[in-house]
C-alpha cells in the first residue's frame, strides 16, 4: 500500500475526520470556559462588554459605596448622640419607710432613671396601709435638684455606677 493509496483510503478519511471532530468538540469546550472566564473577570456584568467597561462599572459602584458609608456614617452620629440622651441605666431600692411600727413592709421603693450624662429622674413610692404617696425629683448631671432620702441617694448612686460601667464598654 502506498501512501497515496492509504490517504484516499475510506477508513483514514474516516479516522482524519473523526479525530478532527473530536478536536472541535475540545476546542469548543475551551472556548466555552474561556468565555465564563471572561464574564467573572468583567463582574458578571451583561452590559459589560470590555475591561474597561467592567472597571469603569465598579469605579461607579464604589462611588456608590463611597456615598452610601458616608451617609450612613452621619446617620450613625445622629443615633449615638439621641443614644446618649436616653435611659440608659435604671436602679431600684426597696425598703420600709416605718420601721419599727411594720406598718408597709418592703412595699416602698426609690427607682432613678438616668442617662449616660447623669441627667434624669428618681421617683419614689412610700405605701402604707392608709394610703400611697409618690414623688419624683428630677437629676442634673448626677446631683439632685431636691434633697434626696438615703434610699433615693443610693438608687441615684446606683444609677450612676451601672451607667458609667455601661458608657466604658
Amino acid at each position: 500500500m502506498t501512501f497515496s493509496s492509504l490517504i484516499t483510503s475510506p477508513t483514514f478519511i474516516s479516522a482524519v475526520l473523526s479525530v478532527l471532530v473530536l478536536l472541535v468538540v475540545v476546542l469548543i469546550i475551551r472556548v466555552v470556559q474561556m468565555q465564563i472566564k471572561i464574564n467573572k473577570l468583567l463582574g458578571g456584568s451583561a452590559s459589560a462588554k470590555t475591561i474597561e467597561d467592567a472597571v469603569t462599572g465598579i469605579a461607579n459602584n464604589m462611588q456608590d459605596v463611597e456615598k452610601f458609608r458616608k451617609e450612613l456614617e452621619t446617620y450613625l452620629v445622629t443615633v449615638e448622640n439621641r443614644l446618649k440622651k436616653s435611659v440608659q441605666s435604671v436602679q431600684t431600692i426597696r425598703f420600709n419607710p416605718f420601721k419599727g411600727t411594720g406598718s408597709g413592709g418592703n412595699q416602698s421603693f426609690a427607682t432613678a432613671f438616668l442617662n449616660q450624662d447623669g441627667d434624669g429622674v428618681v421617683l419614689s413610692s412610700l405605701y402604707s396601709r392608709e394610703h400611697v404617696s409618690i414623688f419624683s425629683k428630677p437629676i442634673k448631671a448626677g446631683k439632685p435638684e431636691f434633697e434626696l432620702s438615703e434610699e433615693e441617694n443610693a438608687a441615684v448612686a446606683a444609677a450612676l455606677k451601672d451607667a458609667q460601667a455601661k458608657s466604658v464598654k
